[in-house]
C-alpha cells in the first residue's frame, strides 16, 4: 500500500533560517513570466516562493511584460530577456526556476526549457511547458534532471504519458518518474507525489477549494521556493503539495489562488519546531 504524504515524513528536513542567515542563503528563485497579457500566472508562482522562504525570488519576462509586471511587483524582482541564451544568463545564479505558469505553447517556450536545463538550476515544470511537449516528451525529458519536479494534472500528465493512467495513479506516477527521470507531482483529489529512485506518496489532505484557476500556480511557486532552498525534491514536492492543500482547508468557501500565499505563514508556524 502507497503510504501516505504525511508532515512527519519530511518535518525535520524543512529549511529555516538561523541568527546569521542573510536572503542570499536562504535561496534564489527565478520564475518564467508569460507574455504581456499573461502575468498573472508568473506573479502568483513568484509570489508563492516568496512566502515560502525563499530569500530572493526574480521575475523574467519577454520585454513587451515588462512594463506590465513592474508597477505590480514590490519584494519580488524583475528582468527581461528577449533569448533563450540570454533567459539561461539571467538563470545562471538561481537555485531553482519555475517555467511554464502561462508560458505559452511556442517553439519559444521550448527553447527556453531546453537552455534552463543547462543551467544546473533545480525546475519546476508545469502547465505550457508540459502540453509543449505532447508529441514529443522525450525531448523534454533530455533537459531534465533528478532535481527537477514535473506538476501535471490529468489531462497534461495523459499527453506526456499516454496510456499509463490505465495501470492507476499512483503506479502511473511511479513508472512516469522512472522514464522522465525526474520527481513527478500528478494532480488531482488525491494528489500522489513520485521519484525516479521508487519513492511514492499519496497525499491525503486534498481541499476541493483549490478547484479554481491560479492554484496549480502557486502551487509551482511553492515547490520552487523550497527547492530553491536546496530542499531535496521529493521532500519538497510532498511538502509544498500538503502544505498548499492545508492552506485551502484553512481558508475554506471563497478562496481564489491569490490568497494562498497569505495563508502560507499561518501553515509555517503550525509546522515550525521553535
Amino acid at each position: 500500500m502507497t503510504p501516505i504524504n504525511d508532515p512527519v515524513t519530511w518535518q525535520s528536513r524543512l529549511p529555516w533560517p538561523g541568527a546569521g542567515t542573510h536572503k542570499h542563503a536562504r535561496g534564489r528563485l527565478g520564475v518564467v513570466s508569460g507574455g504581456a497579457l499573461s502575468t498573472g500566472a508568473g506573479r502568483l508562482a513568484a509570489r508563492a516562493g516568496l512566502r515560502i522562504g525563499a530569500g530572493l525570488v526574480k521575475v523574467f519576462c519577454p520585454p513587451e511584460a515588462a512594463s506590465i509586471l513592474a508597477p505590480t511587483l514590490e519584494a519580488v524582482m524583475l528582468a527581461s530577456f528577449a533569448s533563450a541564451d540570454q533567459l539561461a544568463s539571467l538563470a545562471q545564479p538561481m537555485d531553482a526556476v519555475v517555467i511554464g505558469p502561462a508560458a505559452g505553447l511556442t517553439e519559444a517556450t521550448a527553447a527556453n526549457v531546453a537552455s534552463l536545463g543547462r543551467t544546473g538550476a533545480a525546475l519546476v515544470i508545469d502547465a505550457d511547458a508540459l502540453t509543449l511537449f505532447r508529441d514529443r516528451p522525450g525531448d523534454l525529458f533530455a533537459c531534465l534532471d533528478r532535481d527537477d519536479v514535473l506538476t501535471p494534472h490529468k489531462g497534461e500528465f495523459e499527453r506526456l504519458f499516454p496510456g499509463l493512467l490505465a495501470e492507476g495513479r499512483e503506479a502511473a506516477a511511479a513508472g512516469a518518474a522512472a522514464r522522465a527521470g525526474a520527481v513527478v507531482v500528478l494532480k488531482g483529489d488525491a494528489t500522489v507525489i513520485a521519484a525516479p529512485d521508487g519513492r511514492c506518496v499519496v497525499n491525503g489532505n486534498g481541499s476541493p477549494w483549490l478547484a479554481t484557476a491560479g492554484s496549480g500556480d502557486v502551487l509551482a511557486g511553492m515547490i520552487g521556493g523550497l527547492l530553491a532552498q536546496h530542499m531535496d525534491s521529493f521532500d519538497a514536492a510532498c511538502a509544498a503539495v500538503w502544505m498548499h492543500a492545508d492552506a485551502a482547508r484553512r481558508f475554506g468557501p471563497g478562496l481564489i489562488a491569490e490568497d494562498l500565499p497569505e495563508l502560507i505563514p499561518g501553515v509555517l508556524g503550525q509546522l515550525y519546531p521553535g
